[in-house]
C-alpha cells in the first residue's frame, strides 16, 4: 500500500471579482505522506485558505487532480464528498466553530449525529478522543463555561474522534494567548506521534516550526 495519503498535481483555482478573475492557486503539486505534520506557512492572501478548503473537499479546483488516499476526490459526488468530510477529514478552526448550548460530550458528538453510519454507539470512541485532549473533567461543561485553549481543545476532540485519515487545521492558535497556543501545538504533536496525519495553514513561523516540514505558499504558488 503507497504511504501517500494526499496527493495534489497541477491545482489551480481562480475567483471572479468582476471585471477581474483572480488566480488564487497556480498548478500547484503537493504529497503528504502517512503520519506526516506539515505547516503549510504564507501571507494573508496568500492562497493557504483555498488549498485547505480544496484539501477538505470544501471547494473544488478549477483543473489539476487532488487524490486523497488514492481516491479522486475531483470525480467524486456532492455524496460521496459529504462522506468524505464526514468520514475522512477533521477540521480544526480559528473559531473553534463549537455549540456554546451544548456540553463537551455533546459537542464532539455532533459528527456522529450527522453520520450515514446509524445509532451505532460511539460513547467509547468521543470519551476517547476527549481523554486524549486532556478535558475528561470538562466533559459535562457547556462550550461557555471553557477558555480559549479549552474550547480549541474541544473542537481537536471532535475532529479526532472520528478517526479521519487527515486532520486539517486553519491558523489552530489564532484566538489563542501564545502560552495556551503552544499547549495545542504540543496537543497536535502528540497526536501525530500516535499516528495522525496533520495539514496545518498558519501565517506564524513559530507555529509552523512545530510541524515537521514547512511549505511555504506565495501569490498562490509554493516556494
Amino acid at each position: 500500500m503507497s504511504s501517500c495519503l494526499v496527493h495534489l498535481t497541477k491545482i489551480s483555482k481562480s475567483y471572479s471579482i468582476s471585471p477581474l478573475t483572480v488566480s488564487v492557486l497556480k498548478n500547484l503539486d503537493l504529497i503528504v505522506e502517512n503520519g506526516e505534520f506539515v505547516a503549510v506557512m504564507g501571507p494573508s492572501g496568500s492562497g493557504k485558505s483555498t488549498l485547505l478548503y480544496i484539501l477538505g473537499c470544501l471547494d473544488r479546483p478549477d483543473s489539476g487532480s487532488y487524490l486523497l488516499d488514492g481516491r479522486n476526490m475531483l470525480d467524486a459526488t456532492d455524496s460521496e464528498l459529504s462522506h468524505a468530510r464526514a468520514h475522512h477529514i477533521g477540521f480544526v478552526f480559528q473559531t473553534f466553530n463549537l455549540i456554546h448550548s451544548l456540553d463537551v460530550f455533546e459537542n464532539v458528538e455532533l459528527p456522529f449525529l450527522y453520520s450515514a453510519e446509524g445509532n451505532g454507539d460511539f460513547r467509547f470512541r468521543i470519551e476517547k478522543a476527549i481523554e486524549q485532549v486532556g478535558l475528561t473533567d470538562r466533559i459535562t461543561h457547556k462550550s461557555y463555561q471553557l477558555s480559549g485553549g479549552e474550547m480549541q481543545r474541544a473542537a481537536i476532540a471532535r475532529a479526532v474522534a472520528v478517526d479521519p485519515k487527515l486532520i486539517l487545521a486553519d491558523e489552530p492558535t489564532g484566538n489563542l494567548d501564545s502560552a495556551t497556543g503552544q499547549e495545542i501545538l504540543r496537543l497536535f504533536q502528540t497526536l501525530n506521534g500516535r499516528g495522525a496525519t496533520i495539514v496545518m495553514v498558519t501565517h506564524d513561523e513559530n507555529v509552523a516550526a512545530y510541524a515537521q516540514r514547512v511549505i511555504i505558499l506565495n501569490d498562490g504558488s509554493f516556494e
